[in-house]
């Protein structure tokens, strides 16, 4: 429902979502199938690059870092993706990606 709302053409995934769907497809027990269900994806939905993130990435790294609450490198590169490009971040953990400073998260499993 959400998704409709918001019209796929206002969806992106980052370079590293693609790339954790990529391998969640080839670990899968039908890897040509969920390959393919990929591909689809990828003609909905555009894919930014992380280029634009890399040095705010580095910036929050160590901010966390100094702070003891670091996330795993591959998220702290979705979330900073999302903010360096000005968009809201879907995820169900919010909880996780809220020790990213002046991001916008949304939850639409709730």
């Amino acid at each position: 429902e959400k998704l409709d709302a918001v019209g796929i053409e206002n969806c992106f995934i980052s370079e590293i979502t693609l790339a954790e769907l990529k391998y969640g497809a080839f670990f899968s027990q039908q890897p040509e199938k969920h390959i393919t269900e990929v591909e689809g994806l990828l003609k909905e939905i555009a894919v930014i690059p992380i280029t634009s993130s890399i040095d705010l990435y580095a910036e929050e790294k160590a901010r966390l870092r100094k702070a003891g609450t670091l996330i795993d490198d591959f998220d702290l590169l979705i979330g900073c993706t999302a903010i360096a490009n000005g968009l809201t971040l879907v995820t169900n953990n919010t909880k996780h990606f809220n020790r990213l400073q002046n991001i916008r998260l949304e939850d639409w499993t709730k």
